[in-house]
């Protein structure tokens, strides 16, 4: 790991501004250093405009140097059934940046316990979302384990495929909960949108027949939008005049955070924290009303 306290020819063209050191390769310090560091850059980055190459610098180094909670989060989930580690740590990693993105030195809690809760979040969800291919009640998830190993036991005594009823047998349970069981199993694995509309199996189907892809219609991206404005129009309703017009040069004239405190007589500083605020507040009241 190479590290300079002053600015140099090769720091100025990595874009670290004044007063943060240049690090080479951020994912070699010590967990130790990079808790020391991360106050330092997030001090900094709190005052510098987004879409510089400082502001870039900041962020990025920050993602780099605390991997090591991602690393260490997914660790646990190291024997959680489908999923590689490197799929999981990428996972891992966009939680991470959002921690980033959403902590402030003012909250006075040290950013390792702000940001393992979002790593681990969304690597839960990622389990969650590709694990079961649709949502399946826990009883009928557990049920699909039960039933396979019946199948097999039941098979290989049999020398053929059990029915419904065997099955209810064999488990203790009626036909109908064998029924709803083999019916969530399909909800395990998704086919492919591609298979022809009459594919009668993984290898048969229609030569030539349409897809599922081809008649399958598509969500309107412009009707999110709308409900979304829908539900914050009575929320910024609510707002004091100067959080409105603060929002307003932020997302409406798409001001930054520099030229906002400029035209306010404020520093940026402090228009990020209004900024952050006033958005946890519309964020609050759009949970709320879903």
């Amino acid at each position: 790991m190479t590290m300079h306290t002053a600015p140099t020819a090769a720091a100025e063209r990595a874009g670290a501004p004044d007063g943060l050191p240049w690090i080479e390769d951020a994912g070699r310090i010590a967990p130790q250093d990079a808790r020391k560091l991360s106050k330092l850059f997030f001090d900094r980055l709190q005052v510098l405009d987004e879409g510089t190459p400082e502001h870039q610098y900041t962020r990025n180094t920050l993602v780099e140097m605390n991997l090591s909670l991602v690393r260490f989060a997914a660790g646990r989930f190291r024997n959680r059934g489908s999923g590689d580690m490197e799929d999981i740590v990428q996972v891992g990693t966009v939680g991470l940046i959002k921690a980033i993105d959403r902590f402030d030195l003012s909250r006075e809690v040290e950013f390792t316990s702000f940001a393992v809760p979002y790593i681990v979040g969304e690597i839960k969800r990622f389990f969650r979302d590709t694990t079961w291919s649709v949502h399946v009640p826990r009883r009928l998830q557990e049920l699909r384990v039960d039933l396979a190993k019946a199948k097999e036991a039941l098979a290989a005594d049999l020398d053929r495929d059990a029915t419904v009823r065997e099955l209810a047998e064999h488990l203790g349970l009626d036909e109908q909960e064998v029924n709803e069981g083999m019916v969530a199993a399909n909800g395990y694995t998704a086919g492919s949108l591609d298979i022809p509309a009459g594919t009668a199996g993984p290898t048969g189907g229609t030569a030539g027949g349409r897809a599922y892809a081809e008649v399958l219609g598509e969500p309107d991206p412009a009707m999110e939008t709308v409900e979304n404005l829908h539900t914050l129009a009575p929320l910024l309703g609510e707002l004091g005049t100067r959080e409105r017009r603060i929002i307003d040069m932020r997302f409406g004239q798409e001001m930054t955070q520099a030229q906002i405190g400029e035209e306010l007589g404020i520093s940026q500083m402090h228009v990020s924290r209004l900024l952050s605020r006033i958005i946890r507040r519309l964020r609050s009241g759009m949970l709320t009303q879903d």
